[in-house]
């Protein structure tokens, strides 16, 4: 197992001691519990009623009527008034081309 040292406020880490205490937990398995419990959150995948779909759907549908039809003409000088932008550090030509796989396979 591996270990960590944190810093943190001395009222968070007596809130935190007093919830393990009223788990009946130490203080470190508590921790690991409560950051295993956050960190499986972010991906968890909840299914949705069609009904919600739908809406999203019509929303989604009535935003791109909003927004109308731009010509090619204004696309081009829209992006040619983009501020540039770096690559992110990560997305190598390597990692592009199986993006673009990917896509190709989905679409």
């Amino acid at each position: 197992m591996s270990q960590v040292t944190l810093d943190i406020p001395e009222t968070l880490f007596r809130l935190l001691e007093t919830q393990a205490r009223r788990e009946g937990v130490l203080l470190d398995r508590y921790l690991v519990e409560a950051l295993a419990r956050q960190a499986s959150a972010v991906y968890t995948v909840q299914s949705m009623p069609e009904s919600a779909i739908a809406e999203q759907r019509a929303q989604y549908a009535a935003l791109l009527q909003s927004l109308g039809r731009a010509s090619y003409e204004e696309i081009g000088r829209a992006l040619a008034e983009r501020e540039p932008a770096e690559p992110e550090s990560g997305l190598t030509p390597k990692v592009v081309s199986r993006l673009r796989e990917r896509l190709a396979r989905a679409g």
